[in-house]
């Protein structure tokens, strides 16, 4: 009997290690991948060998990560479905009171960087609801998943699991602690651990670049992004146009850079209202709307918002909830004039 109550013990052992996830298995300090990246810390910059290790060891594989960065929704969705994630009238409700609660913030950075504060703060709407959702994954085991059990891009995961650590140790943050999305990007604005050390800003002066906790920082950080990625201060970012360009038209390019010309989309039949030079870089971009495809030409100022995110579907949410913004802003500001007045 007592040879049988053990195996039945040792089964359910056997069948509890199976049912537990891979992460608690990782052991990525273990693994040659983990060992080259401990003494490329170390030898490197200048990092405590036992630390780095110590770090790996508490890394746990996600395999929820692993699903998530496999069906990002800018490859999975049509222009009509990934447009009702963020222009909501609830978002646009809570974005002009977030720009009316750091008015001065967004000021200074509109003056500064000549960024529009309605797109900066358009960014951060679809990035977080304003800061509501930053990621629920600690940013360790997001990067160390993505970089050693991610072999399409564990080239890139690994280099930003370089820059965590830099930056935590550079800002004193707690690599151990941070929260952010699947693929790690952190904080308000969502940026990942290079962008951080690269465009975070002390936007209030306390000595610490701050966009995970600190709304203003964040908000000047986001300017500075794009400022480095060459805003044009006044000029449009896209416009809708009558469709005069067949499916499969080669005006209609595959690449997110500008190539063609006002000029060339001019020739094609097209009529942008815009006041643009004829030889301003310029790209045609189908859509599939919800009452049909929609024809907009998107200008470079269009292509420094996917330089945030690699999608025109990213880009173009980005910029009708500035507009959203704007307009709704717009009208608070009246009707509090009328109510004043009255």
């Amino acid at each position: 009997m007592k040879t049988v109550r053990n195996r039945v013990r040792n089964g359910l052992v056997i069948a509890v290690l199976f049912m537990v996830p891979a992460l608690a298995w990782a052991q990525y300090d273990k693994t040659p991948e983990g060992q080259a990246f401990i003494d490329e810390m170390a030898k490197r910059y200048g990092f405590e060998t036992s630390r780095v290790e110590a770090l790996l060891a508490t890394a746990e594989r996600q395999d929820s990560i692993l699903d998530s960065i496999s069906r990002p929704a800018e490859k999975t969705l049509e222009w009509h479905q990934y447009r009702k994630i963020f222009i909501r009238q609830e978002r646009i409700e809570q974005g002009v009171e977030f720009l009316r609660q750091h008015r001065e913030a967004f000021e200074r950075a509109e003056a500064e960087y000549g960024v529009p504060a309605s797109v900066i703060a358009a960014i951060i709407g679809v990035e977080t609801w304003y800061g509501t959702y930053k990621g629920k994954h600690r940013v360790l085991d997001a990067l160390a998943t993505l970089a050693f059990d991610y072999p399409p891009r564990s080239r890139f995961f690994r280099s930003e699991l370089v820059q965590y650590l830099l930056m935590t140790r550079e800002q004193g943050f707690d690599p151990e602690e941070l929260t952010g999305s699947y693929a790690g990007a952190m904080g308000y604005g969502q940026f990942i651990s290079s962008s951080y050390r690269h465009y975070a800003i002390d936007f209030d002066g306390d000595g610490i670049a701050d966009i995970l906790h600190n709304p203003v920082d964040a908000i000047g950080s986001v300017a500075n992004y794009f400022r480095a990625h060459h805003w044009e201060q006044g000029e449009p970012v896209a416009e809708p146009v009558q469709s005069g360009l067949p499916e499969g038209s080669p005006m209609l390019t595959r690449e997110l850079k500008p190539t063609l010309t006002v000029n060339d989309y001019r020739q094609a039949g097209l009529s942008p209202e815009a006041d643009v030079a004829g030889d301003a870089k310029a790209r045609a971009i189908r859509l599939a709307g919800a009452d049909g495809p929609e024809l907009w030409l998107t200008y470079h100022n269009f292509y420094v918002i996917t330089r945030y995110n690699h999608s025109h579907l990213y880009a173009m949410a980005v910029f009708q909830l500035a507009n959203a913004l704007n307009e709704l802003a717009s009208q608070s500001e009246q009707q509090n004039g009328v109510d004043n007045n009255s």
